[in-house]
């Protein structure tokens, strides 16, 4: 296990699934941690998860669309635990559809939350890792960002934009001690992927030499 000791970790989309395994297992490892969630129901939820775990931090709502609401929890963070060390960008949505039926909202809604929001989130971070010249940025992106998935051309031209995001700013920021990587999950068993019809679910694990999705 990393030692994690001292270090402040800002996990957005910590409500469920990859983001809060994340942020538990950051806090287990001795970071404190700030989980952000949509919803009030959500922070308390993560505040909640982070308590029983022993792990000093908490849940907040952030809405990672809104530049105004990033600054607010960015500044609220250091005030309360220190200048933020780790950032895991996590937050995500899904708005699925072929793309001759694809709305322009379904389009600019994930291309929005998933892509532009990483760029508010990591800009509103990086300033403070830049003073302390050091710090880490990690990027969750998605296998379907190399490979392509029917249905999801929004979903993968988000993720796909989010690996070239990441290595760009992995060769901006690096002279300053700050390391910017991607992790990029297959098909994880989370609340996202259990809204698959049965049909497609079917596909993708017939996909996988497992034969099940990952956990």
């Amino acid at each position: 296990m990393l030692d994690l000791q001292s270090q402040i970790a800002l996990v957005t989309g910590a409500s469920r699934g990859i983001g809060r395994s994340i942020a538990l297992s950051m806090g287990r490892q001795g970071a404190s941690v700030v989980g952000t969630s949509t919803s009030e129901l959500g922070a308390r939820g993560v505040t909640a998860a982070l308590s029983d775990a022993g792990i000093e931090g908490r849940g907040v709502v952030l809405d990672v669309t809104h530049g105004e609401s990033i600054l607010n929890v960015v500044r609220q963070t250091e005030e309360d635990f220190g200048p933020i060390s780790i950032l895991v960008n996590n937050a995500g949505i899904t708005r699925d559809n072929l793309l001759l039926r694809m709305k322009d909202e379904e389009w600019d809604d994930i291309l929005e939350t998933n892509l532009s929001s990483v760029f508010r989130v990591t800009k509103a971070c990086l300033r403070g890792m830049v003073r302390a010249r050091r710090g880490r940025v990690i990027n969750v992106t998605s296998i379907v960002g190399a490979t392509g998935n029917p249905g999801q051309t929004n979903y993968a031209a988000a993720k796909a934009g989010l690996v070239g995001f990441t290595k760009s700013l992995a060769s901006e920021v690096a002279s300053r001690g700050i390391t910017v990587n991607g992790i990029a999950p297959g098909f994880i068993e989370t609340d996202m992927t259990s809204s698959f019809e049965p049909s497609r679910r079917e596909a993708l694990v017939t996909a996988i030499p497992l034969g099940r999705l990952g956990v």
